[in-house]
């Protein structure tokens, strides 16, 4: 593994033997962390009108509060669309001048739920096309989702066992970090 930044940043030991240098191993985290984080230019954008129907879908389902939304998108998106509460919060609000949502305030928080026109409304949506979360998923394929999101949590959990690991868990680390590459270059070698 010598030559990969991972495989500096663990396996560089000084001449001495000295344990693996913190500074080798962040370094290494915040490559992998910039090779995978999902760059803003590189997201799916969405179509005009997903924020609508995305709302109106979900409070199809139950009521719920925007930050509940905006989190429900980016779950059911696999993280490949969070809208922006700059885009959610003035949508409900559309939606309640139009009459379709009707907000409740309880525990110092609004909670928004369909008014009958907006259950009809609602169903006229759903029927008309899938679910704007589901476009946002199959535009990139999942590439920019599932797996960067993966690799930013292993870096993490590698610099973890680096900062804190004794040079057991460390070599162990070494060791499953190694046959993870390897399984992920057979996945490859097997198209």
């Amino acid at each position: 593994m010598s030559g990969s930044f991972l495989g500096d940043a663990f396996g560089a030991r000084g001449a001495a033997g000295q344990g693996w240098p913190m500074s080798n191993i962040l370094d290494a985290m915040e490559q992998l962390r910039a090779q995978f984080e999902q760059k803003t230019s590189g997201a799916p954008r969405m179509n005009k009108g997903d924020v609508r129907s995305a709302v109106l879908s979900l409070l199809l389902e139950q009521p719920m509060h925007g930050y509940q939304i905006i989190r429900e998108i980016e779950e059911r998106s696999g993280g490949s669309w969070k809208p922006s509460p700059g885009s959610v919060y003035p949508t409900l609000q559309l939606l309640t001048d139009e009459g379709l949502v009707r907000a409740e305030e309880s525990g110092g928080r609004k909670t928004y739920s369909l008014t009958e026109e907006g259950r009809a409304a609602a169903g006229d949506e759903t029927t008309e096309r899938t679910a704007p979360w589901e476009s946002a998923t199959s535009r990139d394929g999942g590439r920019m989702t599932a797996l960067p999101k993966a690799g930013v949590e292993l870096a993490q959990a590698a610099a973890q066992v680096a900062r804190t690991g004794d040079k057991e868990q460390v070599a162990q680390a070494v060791e499953i970090l190694e046959d993870a590459r390897r399984k992920l270059y057979s996945i490859l070698a097997q198209s």
